[in-house]
């Protein structure tokens, strides 16, 4: 399945738009990578707790996002979209959405 941020793909054509599809994923944050970020984790201002999380969440949506597509006969998704947002009580889990066009190639 071919992912891409484009309206389309490099050398082939949109032969069938299929429709909208999206991939979410919420993760909880572990109280203790919480604890220990802001003593033992942050180096030089980054936190490599938290960047493993935001890259397993990313990597969750984008699954959905292709098994979605899939399902539906999609070759491509094309204009992806990812959007990050702190959810639950007081920010405590991480939601990553991925959403696109399912297409068909010619």
């Amino acid at each position: 399945m071919i992912l891409t941020t484009t309206p389309g793909v490099e050398g082939r054509t949109v032969s069938e738009y299929l429709g909208i599809v999206t991939g979410e994923a919420i993760l909880g944050a572990n109280i203790f990578k919480d604890l220990f970020a802001g003593i033992r984790d942050i180096v030089g201002g980054r936190s490599g707790a938290y960047e493993e999380e935001l890259r397993r969440a990313r990597e969750i949506a984008f699954q959905e996002l292709g098994a979605w597509a899939a399902q539906l006969g999609a070759d491509a998704v094309i204009g992806v979209d990812l959007d990050y947002e702190t959810v639950g009580q007081g920010g405590s889990m991480l939601m990553v959405t991925a959403s696109g066009t399912a297409v068909r190639l010619g």
